[in-house]
């Protein structure tokens, strides 16, 4: 007390003497001072985080019982975490799913499922989840993909490069968040030609004990088991050890600097491997994801369960947001969607996990899924089109290039089949307790219609609740909230411009079967173009029944919406009307919007050997601007179809 005297009257003769600038600095030196203090001392309180994702993987680790897999360093984190069992993506595939994990909002709300549209914005409420974490006074890294598929906000990270690093923060007591992006495991690793110097080199010098014979490599039953499968599978499987070891690096980097006690740690992947009927498939096999998350001794009471618990509530990436805010302690924003699974907000288990699965690449497809503890229930708006598309990018893999030529050889039989379908059921209903491999589809059973009704009542609600703004087309989306001056996010929350509800009940007539003809015509004179565009869609499921209604689809050819003319001209090509859709769908290869050009692409390439006339303005296109990229593939695949039929 009797030292604190002099030091104040000190300061106050100081006050009197200087000048109001100097005197301005001064009180600026001592609020920032007194902040750092503040900010040191919560840090004092709060953990690290140490965020480690790795791309493209399924639980194929030795510590959920795979015996295949070879990952002594992350078995060793296990046994001191909480494994969850039951961990599942938004999106089988990377960005859709990490906007959802750097926002806590379900991409179809957004906007932002469709893979690689970086130009769709967000509102300004909605922040990434660094901006709390920075406020509250942590050092936030990432290193070092973001490709988060919006238009991103300046400033998320104090650092996001491939040098990104916790060891780079200004002071050696602030804490830190910091992601690790492990690229290793990523599908892009099964295509020798685009594998890394680094990659090779990782690869390369993988110990023999860690290496995997394909002889071993478990085959699933939807695979054909061929020396190439096996080979294919072995050498994913080494990708995951050389990120074992790559995982090993960074805890003994946190153990060398001191932080191991310091620190929680999560461990995850993005979604199911890059594999056919895996990534971009909404099975588990493409959704459930290992995830660890440890807890060390000083922040034990910020965990659900002890350390070394298997748990089997179920988690979505909706929720890591939230559940990172709440081990931290800090205010969870209204909008994020999810339900914390730790820290004091922890909340009860939720009842069921959602997924998407949208535009991939060049290949369009709108299909919908929800899960509970037991039963998978997944609905496809696109039936008519194949189960497993044609993708430029997956078809360099190697099972997907075998299931092909097996196929095309008449050599598929049993559950490989399932992948060579020419169509997709409407709704697919899974009981994943009795059938993990998700090979028996349920739908037409009656001992489960009532498991039916429920999972279908329960995807019905939450697009309506979410909601669903990718119920509309890219193109359309793109366009309705441009009309408006709004963001996707806030037409889609306003009724008056978005009615969900209509939108969804005209999706859901798609596949129905030919009964609801009459009402598919009806809609296609709603005001409504998203309405249109289903009404649409259900006609051109209905194939050749759809006979009767082609002079009401001609009409449509007209229709001031392009997503609605490609759509109609699509349906009028089943029932052999083509030379005034086949003009239609020419034309819109060289409309404004790059989305409505990508969908007639689509298209065109369904045709096969009828799209003959729209080759030369295909040719021109490929010749110009044919941005995306996307269409660029679409279109060189079409026209090498047409000029060198296989």
């Amino acid at each position: 007390m009797n030292s604190a005297k002099p030091r104040h009257a000190g300061t106050k003769n100081i006050r009197f003497r200087v000048g109001y600038a100097n005197r301005l600095f001064l009180l600026t030196v001592i609020i920032v001072g007194f902040t750092e203090i503040e900010c040191s001392a919560a840090g004092a309180d709060r953990p690290n985080i140490l965020w480690i994702t790795c791309e493209d993987m399924d639980p194929n680790l030795g510590c959920y019982g795979d015996t295949y897999a070879v990952t002594p360093t992350l078995d060793k984190l296990a046994r001191c975490s909480i494994r969850y069992n039951r961990a599942f993506a938004t999106a089988p595939c990377c960005s859709p799913a990490r906007s959802c994990l750097i926002t806590g909002v379900w991409p179809n709300a957004m906007g932002t499922p469709h893979l690689r549209n970086s130009t769709t914005r967000i509102p300004a409420a909605i922040h990434p989840y660094p901006k709390y974490l920075r406020e509250a006074g942590y050092y936030c890294t990432n290193n070092s993909k973001e490709d988060y598929n919006f238009a991103k906000p300046q400033n998320i990270w104090n650092e996001s490069s491939n040098k990104a690093h916790w060891r780079n923060r200004p002071r050696a007591d602030q804490p830190f968040f910091a992601v690790f992006n492990l690229m290793i495991t990523h599908q892009g690793q099964l295509r020798q030609v685009t594998q890394t110097k680094l990659t090779k080199r990782a690869l390369d010098t993988l110990p023999p004990a860690m290496r995997h014979d394909p002889a071993g490599a478990p085959v699933p039953p939807y695979y054909p088991d061929t020396p190439v499968v096996r080979r294919d599978i072995a050498t994913h499987y080494d990708c995951i050890s050389a990120m074992d070891c790559q995982v090993g690096r960074l805890l003994d980097q946190l153990e060398e600097d001191g932080l191991t006690n310091e620190t929680i740690i999560f461990f995850y992947s993005d979604h199911g491997r890059g594999m056919p009927r895996h990534k971009r498939w909404l099975n588990d096999s493409g959704l459930r994801v290992p995830l660890l998350v440890h807890f060390p001794e000083k922040y034990r009471h910020l965990a659900p369960a002890p350390a070394g618990t298997e748990s089997s509530r179920l988690v979505s990436f909706i929720d890591f947001p939230v559940t990172l805010l709440s081990i931290l302690d800090l205010p969870i924003p209204n909008h994020m969607q999810g339900v914390p699974f730790a820290g004091p907000k922890e909340s009860q288990p939720r009842r069921f996990v959602y997924a998407s699965r949208d535009r991939v690449d060049e290949v369009i497809e709108v299909s919908r899924c929800v899960r509970d503890e037991r039963y998978h229930y997944i609905r496809h708006y696109m039936p008519h089109r194949p189960m497993m598309q044609f993708s430029t990018f997956s078809e360099m893999t190697p099972t997907r290039g075998e299931i092909r030529r097996m196929a095309a050889a008449g050599k598929v039989s049993g559950p490989t089949s399932i992948l060579t379908m020419p169509h997709k059921p409407i709704e697919e209903l899974y009981d994943t307790q009795n059938d993990p491999w998700q090979l028996n589809n349920l739908t037409e059973r009656p001992e489960y219609s009532e498991e039916l009704r429920r999972m279908r009542s329960e995807l019905r609600r939450f697009l309506i609740k979410a909601p669903d703004a990718c119920l509309l087309p890219e193109a359309m989306m793109h366009a309705r909230a441009a009309r408006y001056g709004v963001t996707v996010y806030e037409m889609a929350h306003d009724r008056s411009l978005y009615p969900i509800e209509r939108i969804v009940e005209t999706a859901e007539l798609v596949g129905r079967g030919k009964e609801h003809l009459p009402k598919l015509v009806q809609l296609l004179e709603d005001a409504d173009p998203g309405i249109r565009y289903w009404a649409t869609v259900g006609l051109r499921a209905l194939g050749n029944q759809a006979r009767q209604a082609e002079q009401p689809l001609l009409a449509r050819l007209q229709d001031d919406a392009p997503d609605v003319r490609i759509a109609a001209a699509d349906a009028l090509c089943q029932i052999g009307e083509s030379e005034s859709a086949l003009t239609t769908l020419t034309e819109a290869l060289t409309h404004n919007d790059q989305w409505a050009r990508l969908h007639a692409a689509a298209v065109l390439h369904e045709l096969g050997e009828r799209a003959q006339p729209a080759l030369p303005v295909m040719k021109r296109v490929i010749a110009g601007d044919s941005k995306p990229i996307f269409l660029r593939w679409s279109l060189e695949r079409t026209i090498k179809r047409l000029e060198s039929p296989e």
